[in-house]
């Protein structure tokens, strides 16, 4: 077995909740459909920072992050990928940005049953609602640390 280390990208997922609606993204690129806030994590940057940056720069939504919903990794032959999906609830006065800009076409909050009518960018973003919908435990944001946090 090889001892190289291997490239891993790393991305947040950000999954924000207000009641029975969610915010989706419609994205500017992969075919302009609807997605989850996401994007790729920044050098120098946390995996919750990334969270937070994305949903604003996508949809104009401040985020408080309420705990890590999942987390998957995929190895990808001499690379790997990892996917932090957070669960978020949008601060007090905060609202989709609704006229493009060079991260999306824009944003808006959706219910289960509108997201159905959407072109989604793909079937996983109706699991992940569903998922996030039934109150699933969380890991708590207290336990998404720097390295070497005490």
């Amino acid at each position: 077995m090889s001892r190289e280390a291997i490239g891993t990208w790393f991305f947040s997922l950000v999954v924000v909740r207000r009641g029975d609606r969610f915010l989706l993204v419609h994205e500017r690129k992969h075919g302009q459909g609807w997605y989850l806030p996401a994007g790729r994590v920044e050098p120098g940057e946390t995996l919750a920072e990334a969270a937070m940056r994305e949903t604003l720069e996508e949809s104009g939504v401040e985020v408080a992050l309420e705990g890590l919903l999942r987390l998957e990794h995929r190895p990808l032959g001499s690379e790997a990928r990892l996917r932090a999906f957070f669960l978020a609830r949008p601060r007090p006065g905060s609202e989709p940005r609704t006229t493009p800009n060079e991260h999306s076409l824009g944003a808006r909050f959706v219910t289960l049953d509108e997201v159905a009518s959407l072109p989604l960018r793909g079937d996983e973003v109706m699991e992940i609602l569903r998922y996030a919908g039934s109150d699933p435990p969380l890991l708590p944001m207290s336990m998404v640390v720097v390295e070497g946090t005490p």
